[in-house]
């Protein structure tokens, strides 16, 4: 899940993003009103996280613009403005939930995922396709019920996949879902990931793989043979 953190305290602002995508979510960190409206404009976000007090406009100025253009993306406001009236104006503008600072990381993770599980939200509980099953509250995927050991990156990658399952997904929204825009993505950075998916899915004797289809992009499907969806045309992954 791909979260925008609007956060003009810097030092905040990254120990906020480690957390983040130590739980799993790609994260785009921007410091300003300005970065923001940039970021919002070019790509796709499943949550933003979004500071009030920002140097170029107050984060209400940014939500409420967002509301008026019909976007729908869950915002959750990080604030130190404890005021019931601050709050109160916030979720009347659109806000979707309200966190006051200092917070806890845990609980901040915990409300990100209530937001991204409700109806219509991009977050369900349990993914599964065949044998394999992903419970997205908990971050764990199972094969037959047993622990399927995965980096961080890699369940990401089977969590997307998982989403779209019997459904091309192209290489660029993979990298878009699993990458943020200051991190540096090698060329072949997805195909070695799908790679490394395809072997751990074959080892553990799943009903699932990913096939690789050139030049498209990746599909999980069912795979009688137990996981080796093999590739269509030249193995990039």
């Amino acid at each position: 899940m791909r979260l925008l953190l609007i956060e003009d305290n810097v030092r905040l602002a990254s120990l906020t993003a480690e957390g983040l995508r130590k739980a799993g979510f790609a994260v785009d960190l921007v410091h300003s009103a300005e970065e923001a409206s940039a970021a919002l404009a070019v790509a796709g976000f499943d949550a933003v996280l979004l500071d009030l007090g920002l140097p170029d406009a107050d984060g209400l100025t940014l939500l409420s613009g967002l509301r008026d253009r019909a976007d729908a993306t869950p915002v959750l406001i990080l604030t130190a403005r404890d005021r019931v009236d601050d709050r109160v104006r916030g979720l009347n503008l659109g806000a979707d939930d309200y966190l006051l600072k200092p917070f806890a990381l845990e609980e901040l993770v915990a409300r990100i995922r209530a937001l991204l599980r409700r109806p219509g939200a991009a977050l369900g509980v349990v993914l599964q396709l065949g044998n394999v099953a992903f419970d997205s509250a908990g971050r764990l995927a199972t094969v037959d019920g047993r622990p399927l050991d995965l980096s961080r990156r890699e369940l990401d990658a089977l969590e997307l996949l998982l989403r779209r399952a019997g459904r091309v997904v192209p290489k660029s929204a993979l990298e878009n879902g699993l990458y943020g825009f200051g991190e540096e993505v090698g060329s072949n950075a997805v195909e070695v990931l799908i790679h490394r998916l395809r072997k751990r899915l074959l080892a553990a004797g799943a009903s699932a793989g990913v096939q690789t289809l050139r030049g498209i992009g990746y599909i999980l499907i069912e795979s009688p043979a137990g996981g080796d969806a093999g590739t269509g045309g030249k193995d990039g992954g």
